[in-house]
């Protein structure tokens, strides 16, 4: 959005609608292409990277992959273990990556590794690392519980040479490009289940209304009539908090404790209301021929 002049608040609503597709792992690829992979080669990489790099993902003609989780450090990015040692004008790279969503079909990788001795903060750079280079072993595709569209992969790099050029920005530098842009991708997470989350309460309420039990529809009964209420009650304050937190955030603030706010309420209501909406739809609930059930997945 930044080439049109838009700002991010676009991007959220390209987020809620996607939210809209029956489907947590469309939504979750592309954010990863538009808000993970990209963000730091856009704000720091050089002209030529962004040429090679940037302008065919941007197009749609490469599919980009972020790798920062390892099988030792998913949510702690400084110990991340991989590392890319200066050859001359290469890095040479060893370790591996896990959870690396795209990672069986992507073209490039935004690489983080570490590129010298110093503290854990300060030795991490960020590289654009092509998927077709030799000592690129892409392990497995992982079956998950949920999210089963999604290509999420296993990923060791064993002695793979890549151009010292294709370091974005400066070495040393790549924690901090990384943390800039989490609150992004947490705000994005939010607002792709929130309108899932709403259908499906929706979607309960008119099946209550419908479904006759002991000779009245399920909804005149007064626990699950509250029980809905309260449901509903959670998401629109969930969508204030997304709100707010966008409006501080687009005015230039720091909003990491209510983009964590948002995201740590975001993933609470995912399992409540769905579990609880489930419990709704009886013996249909366990089925796969309802959207409850899916979502639950």
């Amino acid at each position: 959005y930044g080439g049109m002049g838009l700002d991010f608040s676009y991007s959220m609503a390209v987020a809620e609608e996607l939210g809209n597709v029956h489907c947590g792992a469309i939504p979750m690829a592309v954010g990863v292409q538009m808000s993970m992979a990209t963000p730091a080669l856009t704000r720091f990489g050089s002209d030529e990277l962004k040429k090679e790099f940037l302008v065919p993902t941007i197009a749609g003609d490469f599919v980009a992959c972020l790798g920062i989780s390892e099988a030792g450090a998913g949510s702690d990015v400084a110990s991340i273990k991989t590392t890319a040692v200066r050859e001359g004008d290469e890095y040479v790279i060893n370790g591996g990556k896990m959870w690396i969503t795209s990672g069986c079909q992507a073209d490039w990788m935004c690489l983080l590794a570490n590129t010298s001795q110093g503290p854990p903060h300060r030795n991490k750079s960020l590289i654009c690392l092509p998927m077709s280079l030799p000592g690129i072993h892409i392990a497995k595709k992982i079956d998950k519980l949920g999210m089963r569209a999604s290509d999420t992969a296993q990923i060791f790099f064993e002695d793979v040479r890549v151009p010292s050029k294709n370091l974005i920005g400066e070495e040393g530098e790549g924690f901090t490009y990384q943390m800039l842009q989490f609150q992004e991708e947490r705000l994005w997470g939010v607002a792709c289940v929130l309108p899932a989350l709403e259908k499906v309460v929706e979607e309960t309420k008119a099946y209550a209304g419908q479904r006759q039990a002991f000779g009245r529809p399920l909804l005149h009964n007064q626990a699950l009539h509250f029980r809905l209420a309260e449901l509903a009650t959670e998401l629109e304050l969930l969508r204030s908090l997304l709100s707010r937190t966008i409006d501080l955030y687009l005015e230039g603030n720091d909003v990491t404790k209510f983009a964590s706010m948002a995201k740590l309420k975001a993933g609470r209501l995912a399992r409540e209301v769905t579990d609880s909406c489930l419990q709704v739809w009886g013996g249909m609930g366990f089925t796969n021929e309802v959207l409850v059930s899916r979502l639950y997945r």
